[in-house]
């Protein structure tokens, strides 16, 4: 990827190209609740198969910009690309029909049902009338096995007995199991140990491997670093710098989330400080 690639958003940003190889384009994407503008004619680029980190400080737009792609709320305007095709979502299920899959912090999950129980919800396999038991056992077996997930005790075990890395990881089996083109993860390592958050960066990057796009909401920037192929942060719901990430150092990314603006130049990253416009 070009230094070319990376900008930042001061002004309006250039004109898109044709998005080829992209597989979620947003552009203009502009999202406002009463007189609040949570989100500024932003455009964002998501390739498949690769790992992009949305960071930004509280109230920055994050959650409103991942509820918006996982079509839980509409756009008031901007345009939002799929496939390089213009899609209008009307509510999660039409997220979810494309391959959008989002894992919220709370990850969604049922304390009270086991592993297999949560994998399959709302997609329970069936044999006739009566729910196929041992087909969905051995997917999920088979699909946490595919991602390396080896600490479970059995996959019959509640959900609630679970660690949170190994809860992240029954949440990611899930997505998988769905088929998913793309998976948002909203801050997948919050309260977590140095052990589980291994672990879990090691999902997203087992998914990455795997042809999966990934969109990591995170706050943790040795998160990021770890696993981001491409960076993008939001400052007061505008997208102020976008590219690879060995285009930023840490040092860069604070100053975005904190001013909206940097002016280093190479960090410690060793890459070159996003151009800015």
């Amino acid at each position: 990827m070009s230094t070319s690639e990376s900008r930042a958003t001061g002004q309006s940003l250039p004109a898109a190209g044709n998005g080829a190889g992209t597989l979620l384009q947003l552009r203009q994407l502009s999202k406002s609740f009463g007189p609040v503008r949570a989100l500024t004619k932003i455009d964002l680029d998501v390739p498949p198969g690769l790992v992009t980190a949305l960071c930004g400080d509280n109230g920055a737009g994050k959650s409103v910009a991942i509820k918006t792609i996982s079509g839980l709320w509409p756009a008031d305007s901007g345009e939002m690309l799929w496939e390089g095709k213009p899609v209008r979502l009307h509510g999660p299920r039409d997220a979810e029909a494309l391959g959008i899959t989002t894992i919220y912090q709370d990850l969604a999950l049922c304390d009270n049902l086991d592993i297999v129980q949560n994998m399959f919800l709302g997609h329970e396999t069936r044999r006739r009338l009566v729910l196929d038991e041992e087909k969905m056992e051995l997917a999920a077996r088979e699909t946490l096995r595919d991602l390396h997930v080896t600490t479970v005790r059995s996959i019959r075990q509640p959900v609630a007995s679970l660690s949170g890395g190994q809860r992240q990881s029954v949440a990611v089996a899930k997505a998988v199991m769905s088929q998913a083109k793309l998976v948002i993860m909203d801050e997948p390592t919050a309260a977590l140990g140095v052990a589980q958050t291994t672990m879990v960066l090691n999902l997203i990057k087992r998914l990455s491997s795997r042809g999966v796009a990934v969109l990591v909401i995170s706050h943790n920037l040795n998160d990021v670093f770890e696993v981001a192929d491409r960076i993008a942060v939001l400052y007061l719901g505008r997208m102020v710098a976008s590219g690879p990430a060995s285009e930023f150092d840490r040092a860069t990314v604070v100053d975005y989330m904190t001013s909206g603006t940097s002016g280093r130049g190479a960090g410690n990253g060793g890459g070159s400080a996003p151009a800015e416009i």
